[in-house]
């Protein structure tokens, strides 16, 4: 099966899928999936079916993180990922890092209060990534390299 005949394929389960969920009586069910709507509640009973509340809620922290924490803090650190209501945030320096671990518990409540729906319980905070040495011209088999310079 070629690429094109997986896509017609997906798209004919995807149709008959709409419209077998339809409660619409059958002479107005054949034309569902051709009706024109609205996209907000199109978008909307996509969210209710799916039960994609807390993931909309978890993506709008992402998205309005500045608005949500402030600009000082948003400038300086990124939220990363939301796993079992523990939010990592990853930070642009080490003294930031320390910074928000002694205010983690001020940004939890300011994050429960600006965004109810994510649900976060806590939060982890992370420097900056370290440089990888596994590549480049100063990289030795079997030896740490350059990295036994910093300790």
């Amino acid at each position: 099966m070629n690429k094109k005949d997986l896509a017609i394929e997906l798209y004919k389960s995807f149709k008959k899928g709409v419209i077998k969920k339809s409660n619409k009586p059958p002479e107005i069910r054949n034309n569902i999936a051709t009706d024109p709507q609205l996209i907000g509640s199109v978008l909307d009973n996509l969210i209710n079916e799916r039960d994609w509340h807390s993931g909309v809620a978890e993506g709008n922290l992402f998205t309005s993180w500045q608005l949500i924490v402030g600009v000082e803090i948003a400038n300086h650190s990124t939220p990363l990922s939301i796993n079992s209501g523990n939010l990592v945030i990853q930070t642009t320096s080490t003294a930031w890092a320390t910074q928000l671990s002694l205010a983690s518990n001020e940004v939890l409540e300011t994050i429960q209060k600006n965004a109810p729906l994510a649900n976060i319980l806590s939060l982890q905070i992370v420097g900056p990534a370290a440089p990888s040495w596994k590549r480049g011209i100063r990289t030795t088999r079997d030896a740490r390299g350059p990295r036994d310079t910093f300790g």
